[in-house]
């Protein structure tokens, strides 16, 4: 019979387990914590240069046109900073995971085409609501709220998925606006704009967001049958053609706006961005062998039985010619206007202020790229297509590094849409391509073409916010 055990008032200690899990579990939960407060310093961090770069930028102008400081244009564009600061709070509170670059490169992008444009306004004695500068501040600030807005209202980027067949409707009501005969404008040859009292507005701007929202939407569920059947010819595998229905639907409305609002940019703008969302969507270069055939086609056809399609190629080939820097119609003179300014400003250019950007048509929209070329050179320039290639890759990343394929999409989409402006924008300035009435986004005169970009920007940045990859627990048994 076994000895009985002997009894002790203390108890003996308890097991010990492995710490490992606790300890993972702990220190995971504190990365999560500490991970969106970083971001968001960082973000902090970069926006206070970007806010001095643009007070400096004016400060200059103000000094090198008038020789002192104008306290006015001063304040509001504190007022603008004080906005921007706002939409950083807002994302620590509702967006913390949110790209910690992509609302510092905006800030710099905005504050120097006020400056510039604002720069422009002086050399033609305009002040007050007249002054294209302060309508752009004015423009800047609502754009910013709406920004604001969409980050917080849209707390999962999914949502808008939802709503792919309205956004689609909404993009085509945006697109036939200007073609009503109340309320549609043309302006430079190109009817894109209404107008309401004194107030005009490009709808087109805000239709290519919508548009990028259902091409998104509609790609995901239509992929499959986009990307796994066809008949190869060589080595790529090219649709059915009951499968060409959407590329040739997004292909006519693309040419009925070349041919019906003579505007070649924004025809070229659509088409592109669906021809990229369909090849990331089904992964085929047979699409984009397709898309880019078909748009030649179309141009070609356009050059050969539209005038003013003629007139640009034509300005765009032979721009020194004295008969097109001289003709009534499609001159070239804008474009040489545009190129002796960028050759004016060198290599370091003649300065903010100290330039004549006025001597060249739309220095403050169309040519904007040219004006600030002229004044801060080709390094000027070549930091600002850094800028914009950040921009743009940073919208990659968010894109590519999204878990699910509407956020892919979207994400990509979004991004494309601003670098493709931005090469039509100047690589018309630059002879690269024949000359197309976009803008330069965030850095030309024009209040549609602000509030669309902020709205992509904010869009990005919910995204990224969504889709950020964070540290996941590991409890082991």
């Amino acid at each position: 019979m076994p000895a009985p055990t002997s009894w002790s008032p203390n108890p003996p200690p308890a097991p010990s387990y492995d710490a490992g899990p606790r300890s993972t579990f702990t220190n995971t939960i504190r990365l999560k914590l500490r991970v969106p407060a970083r971001l968001r310093n960082l973000e902090l961090a970069l926006l206070v240069p970007a806010l001095g770069i643009v007070a400096f930028a004016l400060v200059l102008v103000q000094l090198a046109t008038s020789g002192k400081t104008d306290a006015g244009i001063l304040t509001l564009a504190g007022l603008l900073a004080l906005l921007v600061l706002a939409m950083h709070v807002a994302m620590r509170l509702v967006a913390p995971n949110a790209d910690p670059l992509i609302l510092p490169i905006i800030t710099v992008l905005n504050g120097l085409g006020i400056a510039e444009i604002y720069r422009i306004d002086i050399s033609a004695k305009l002040s007050g609501w007249e002054s294209a500068g302060v309508r752009q501040i004015a423009w800047t600030a609502m754009a910013i709220v709406i920004a604001i807005v969409v980050i917080v209202l849209i707390r999962n980027h999914r949502v808008l998925q939802r709503y792919r067949y309205i956004a689609m409707f909404s993009g085509i009501l945006l697109l036939i606006l200007p073609m009503l005969p109340l309320i549609g404008t043309t302006i430079n040859g190109a009817r894109v704009w209404i107008s309401v009292g004194p107030f005009s507005f490009q709808p087109g701007e805000l239709g290519k967001v919508a548009l990028a929202i259902f091409f998104a939407g509609y790609l995901v569920t239509a992929r499959d049958s986009l990307s796994m059947v066809g008949r190869k010819v060589l080595w790529m595998t090219f649709p059915r053609a009951r499968d060409l229905g959407p590329i040739l639907v997004v292909f006519a409305a693309s040419m009925a706006v070349l041919i019906f609002q003579k505007d070649l940019g924004t025809s070229l703008l659509y088409f592109g961005l669906f021809l990229v969302m369909l090849y990331v969507a089904t992964g085929r270069a047979s699409w984009v062998v397709l898309g880019v055939g078909m748009f030649l086609v179309g141009a070609y056809v356009a050059f050969t039985t539209l005038s003013y399609v003629t007139g640009r190629v034509n300005s765009w080939l032979d721009a020194f010619s004295n008969a097109n820097y001289t003709a009534q119609v499609n001159s070239s003179y804008q474009i040489v206007q545009g190129i002796f300014g960028l050759a004016h400003g060198g290599l370091i250019g003649t300065g903010l202020g100290l330039g004549q950007p006025y001597r060249t048509p739309l220095a403050r929209s169309d040519f904007i790229f040219s004006s600030l070329g002229e004044e801060l050179g080709l390094v000027g320039i070549f930091a600002i297509l850094a800028l914009y290639l950040l921009f743009v890759s940073r919208g990659f990343r968010i894109g590519f590094a999204g878990e699910d394929d509407f956020g892919r999409l979207l994400g990509v989409g979004l991004a494309f849409v601003v670098g493709l402006q931005v090469f039509i924008v100047i690589g018309g300035v630059t002879r690269v391509i024949p000359l197309t009435g976009l803008t330069t986004p965030f850095l030309a005169a024009g209040g549609s073409s602000l509030v669309a970009n902020w709205i992509i920007a904010a869009l990005l940045l919910r995204l990224s916010d969504t889709v950020r990859t964070t540290p996941r627990l590991v409890v082991e048994p």
